[in-house]
């Protein structure tokens, strides 16, 4: 297989508590990765760390064939916003800017030209379903729609992988219904990595692979 992700040996303590205890793994290109366990295996920890949003103690990481432990802190963050997305558990949109505005600031970061950035997320939004609700704020959409917003925000940049940490997990069952289709859709139309971390084992079923947890360890894969 042709791996887009390489961690070997992560390890990772907060004082004297263990979280991540050399743990190795390889995800392919084009694949839906899930990581369950239960609260305190190290999974959220683990996401980070592969997600580049905290560094691990020890170990290696390559994204992309990039040696990610190798970046100075600016070009790491030139590196995450351009191959990364994300999607968390509450969303995380400002509220203050519509679907639009909060989908098109990453692109804004990465010095898309502002005309350019608004038209490419009319154009995610309207494919993902929302063209009518590109004006309106965080407060006038439903949970479903938020999260549609933030799928469309981690694309904006034609990521290579898109991190998930509890994606359903404010979700109704309908609505993780149509996510985990997005989701499938995406890895099938434009070729994205994807990589949950839910304690959803519907979604996690649907996965190509199942990454099992369990005190800082990978026990089944």
């Amino acid at each position: 297989m042709d791996y887009i992700l390489e961690a070997n040996n992560i390890n990772k303590s907060f004082g004297e508590l263990k979280v991540l205890k050399d743990v190795s793994l390889n995800i392919g290109k084009k694949e839906i990765v899930s990581i369950v366990g239960p609260s305190g295996a190290g999974k959220t920890t683990l996401l980070q760390i592969l997600s580049t949003l905290a560094s691990a103690d020890s170990g290696e990481l390559s994204i992309d064939g990039t040696q990610i432990t190798n970046l100075k802190d600016s070009e790491l963050c030139k590196f995450r916003n351009k191959t990364l997305g994300f999607v968390f558990q509450f969303h995380q949109l400002l509220p203050e800017f519509t679907a639009l505005e909060n989908v098109m600031i990453p692109a804004l970061i990465a010095r898309c030209p502002e005309n350019e950035c608004k038209e490419k997320a009319k154009d995610i939004l309207t494919h993902l379903g929302l063209g009518e609700r590109i004006d309106h704020k965080p407060n006038e959409l439903s949970g479903g729609e938020k999260q549609r917003v933030a799928v469309a925000r981690a694309l904006i940049n034609n990521p290579k992988i898109l991190f998930a940490d509890e994606p359903t997990g404010s979700l109704d069952t309908k609505n993780r219904d149509e996510l985990q289709h997005l989701f499938f859709q995406l890895r099938d139309e434009l070729g994205i990595t994807i990589v949950i971390v839910t304690h959803d084992m519907t979604l996690a079923g649907g996965s190509d692979r199942v990454i099992k947890m369990k005190d800082g360890k990978i026990v089944e894969d």
